[in-house]
């Protein structure tokens, strides 16, 4: 007597031996967060009160009145946010990079200190160099 095999057990069958059934559960989870998201985006104006007034279409700066904006250019940034906030991107480049090395730095002995004394030895000569330059000061 042949025992009688369903088309589930089967499709279980071939996904386990090809070894990708184990990620039908996170493909099935990402398709349910996209179909979340497009039925989200797509309901809510339908749904959604269209009352619309001059107070909800002004901008919102913490209760007070929204600055005029000038005509031409529409106004300078200072630099000086532009820097600390590529040197901010630096120093966490930095710990990033550094992370694994602390992590690992038995198995990596003294060939691993050298890099990384390099690796340090460049961001100081980098950062000297902004300090020197004037780009940490705030005038």
């Amino acid at each position: 007597m042949i025992p009688s095999v369903s088309a589930v057990e089967v499709l279980a069958q071939e996904s386990a031996d090809s070894g990708l059934g184990v990620f039908l559960p996170l493909v099935l989870l990402f398709g349910l967060a996209l179909a979340f998201a497009l039925f989200s985006v797509l309901l809510g104006p339908l749904l959604g009160p269209s009352r619309y007034n001059k107070a909800k279409l002004s901008a919102y700066e913490c209760g007070i009145e929204p600055s005029p904006q000038p005509l031409v250019g529409g106004g300078r940034m200072p630099i000086a946010y532009y820097v600390t906030a590529m040197l901010f991107i630096l120093f966490d480049i930095e710990m990033v990079f550094l992370f694994p090395y602390a992590v690992s730095a038995d198995f990596l002995g003294l060939w691993g200190v050298a890099a990384v004394s390099v690796f340090i030895a460049t961001f100081f000569i980098a950062d000297i160099y902004v300090w020197r330059r004037g780009g940490l000061d705030w005038n």
